[in-house]
C-alpha cells in the first residue's frame, strides 16, 4: 500500500506521463510535461526508487555542485501535482522520468498504485516518434486506446499496433487491465531532423493534451521557439537541393493523404481552441496567467512533499540552438529501437510512422496493443 502524506485531496485529478527515451523522439514528449510542470509550479511528492528500476551503465548518475558541496542526482521518475484555477478547477498529476531499463511490470505497478490512491480518473501518456513527415506541414498526432468504449466515447482510434513496444505501451496496457481509462498521445517528429529540442512537436502534443482534458493550457514562448525552429531548418533544407527536393516530396505526399481530411473535424478543433483562448477558460487566472500555488489557496505552495535530491530530469525549456544539418534519409528512418547505452532520448528511431509519415491509427510505436510481458 503507498501511502501519500502532504498530499490534500485531488479534484477531478489526471494523470500526465512522459519518459525520456525510446518513446520521445526530439524530447517533444517530456519536454510537454517538463512545461506543464513548469507554467503550474508543479510541487515534487514523490521520486521512485532508481535502484529498483535503472541500469546506471545505461541512465548514469550525474554529480553537481550545491554551494561547494558535491552530490549526486540518480535517473527515477517523479511525480508532482499541479493545481489548474479556474471556474472548475482539477488537478494533474505529472510523471516525468527515463524509461526504466528492468522490472518494467513492477514499475506500471508502482505508478498505478499511485494513480489508485490519488484518485485519477484517466491516463494520458505522451510519446514521439520518428516518421516520414515535413517539417512544414502541422505535426500529426494521434491519439489512440486499448479501449473500445473509450475510443468511442472521445474519438480516439483503437490501437491495433503489432511489434516492439516501450514503456509507454506497456503502461497504456497495465492501466487497461487495471480498469483505468488510458489514452496515449504521439506527436510525428521528421526523421530528417530529429535532434532536440523539437518545440512544434511539444507545442502540438500540448494542444491535443488540451483538447483532450478541456483545460487551457498556457503555452508562454512555445509558438515563437515552434516558429524559430521551422525558419532554421527552412533555411538549412534551402542550402541542400537534395534535402529540399526530399521535403517537397514529402509535401506532396502529406497533402495528397491528408486532402479528404482538410476540412470538418480538424477546422473545428482549431476554432474551438480560438474560443477558449479568446474568452478565458479554465486552465488560466485572470489577467492571462496560469495560477502559481500548488494548493489553489493563492497563499504559496501547498503541502506536498518536496523532493531534495537535486534538479529534475529533462533539459529546460529554452530558445531552440540552430538546427543540425538535415540530410537525406538513411537507415535511422527504418523503423527499430535505438542504439545502446546513452544514446540520448530519440537517437533511435520509433517503429510504426505510415508511408506518408503520419502516425496512422493503428501504428503508433508503443502504443502497442502489446500487453505481453517485457
Amino acid at each position: 500500500m503507498i501511502e501519500l502524506e502532504g498530499v490534500p485531496e485531488l479534484i477531478d485529478p489526471v494523470m500526465v506521463a512522459a519518459f525520456e527515451g525510446w518513446n520521445d523522439a526530439g524530447d517533444a514528449a517530456s519536454t510537454a510535461v517538463g512545461h506543464l510542470d513548469r507554467e503550474w509550479k508543479g510541487e515534487v511528492f514523490a521520486a521512485l526508487d532508481a535502484e529498483d528500476y535503472y541500469d546506471f551503465q545505461v541512465n548514469r548518475p550525474t554529480v553537481w555542485l550545491d554551494g561547494g558541496a558535491r552530490k549526486i542526482v540518480w535517473p527515477t521518475t517523479r511525480l508532482s501535482v499541479v493545481r489548474v484555477g479556474g471556474e472548475k478547477p482539477r488537478d494533474l498529476v505529472l510523471v516525468r522520468g527515463i524509461e526504466p531499463s528492468m522490472r518494467w511490470r513492477s514499475f506500471c505497478n508502482e505508478i498505478l498504485g499511485f494513480a489508485h490512491e490519488l484518485g485519477v480518473e484517466m491516463v494520458v501518456i505522451l510519446g514521439a516518434l520518428l516518421g516520414d513527415t515535413p517539417h512544414t506541414r502541422p505535426v500529426p498526432v494521434s491519439g489512440v486506446t486499448s479501449d473500445a468504449d473509450l475510443a468511442r466515447t472521445m474519438d480516439l482510434e483503437e490501437t491495433r499496433y503489432e511489434g516492439p513496444t516501450g514503456i509507454v505501451g506497456i503502461l497504456q496496457e497495465a492501466c487497461t487491465h487495471a480498469g483505468v481509462p488510458a489514452v496515449s498521445l504521439w506527436a510525428a517528429v521528421p526523421h530528417y531532423v530529429s535532434q532536440p529540442p523539437n518545440p512544434k512537436a511539444t507545442l502540438a502534443l500540448l494542444n491535443r493534451l488540451e483538447d483532450l482534458i478541456g483545460l487551457r493550457i498556457p503555452l508562454g514562448e512555445l509558438a515563437e521557439d515552434a516558429r524559430a525552429w521551422q525558419l532554421g531548418v527552412d533555411q538549412l533544407a534551402a542550402e541542400d537541393s537534395e534535402v529540399a527536393e526530399y521535403v517537397q516530396s514529402l509535401e506532396e505526399a502529406r497533402d495528397t493523404a491528408e486532402l479528404p481530411e482538410a476540412s470538418g473535424e480538424a477546422i473545428a478543433r482549431e476554432f474551438e481552441r480560438y474560443l477558449r483562448r479568446r474568452d478565458g477558460g479554465p486552465g488560466q487566472a485572470p489577467g492571462g496567467h496560469a495560477t502559481e500555488t500548488g494548493s489553489g489557496t493563492g497563499e504559496g505552495p501547498g503541502p506536498y512533499l518536496r523532493d531534495t535530491s537535486g534538479p529534475g530530469p529533462g533539459p529546460g525549456r529554452g530558445k531552440p540552438p540552430r538546427a543540425p544539418r538535415p540530410g537525406p534519409p538513411g537507415p535511422e528512418s527504418s523503423a527499430g529501437p535505438g542504439p545502446g547505452p546513452e544514446s540520448g532520448p530519440d537517437k533511435g528511431p520509433e517503429p510504426g510512422a505510415g508511408p506518408d509519415g503520419k502516425p496512422g491509427p493503428d501504428s503508433d510505436p508503443a502504443d502497442d496493443g502489446d500487453s505481453s510481458d517485457d
